[in-house]
């Protein structure tokens, strides 16, 4: 039995619509961020919410953590991050989205179950 104590973690649905007006489904939707280690994870298409989500668990508390949705490997904005920041090392930048203020990634902030 260990005495550190366990690190919180939480579960996220990220979830991205075709924007209104938009027609043409793309062939990939996925997420990459620090949570994933900016590896890609694929949201899958579910017709009966007309949407393309995923569930990523043990996403580490008591952070903030930056990510991306890409949409056939280009970045989008998510209307439901918690906000913009300015990515940080090549694998932040490799992603990042371009504003009128420069580069910037999506934010998650911290939560715990």
């Amino acid at each position: 039995m260990s005495d550190q104590p366990r690190q919180q973690t939480f579960t996220k649905v990220f979830r991205w619509r075709l924007p209104d007006g938009e027609t043409e489904e793309p062939t990939t939707v996925e997420v990459a961020g620090s949570f994933t280690h900016w590896q890609k994870v694929a949201l899958h298409r579910d017709g009966m919410i007309d949407a393309w989500h995923v569930t990523i668990h043990h996403i580490p508390g008591n952070r903030t953590h930056h990510y991306m949705l890409l949409v056939d490997g280009s970045p989008v904005y998510d209307h439901t991050c918690d906000g913009l920041a300015v990515p940080h090392g090549f694998q932040e930048e490799q992603f990042a989205l371009a504003t009128d203020k420069g580069p910037r990634v999506l934010m998650l902030f911290a939560q715990t179950k």
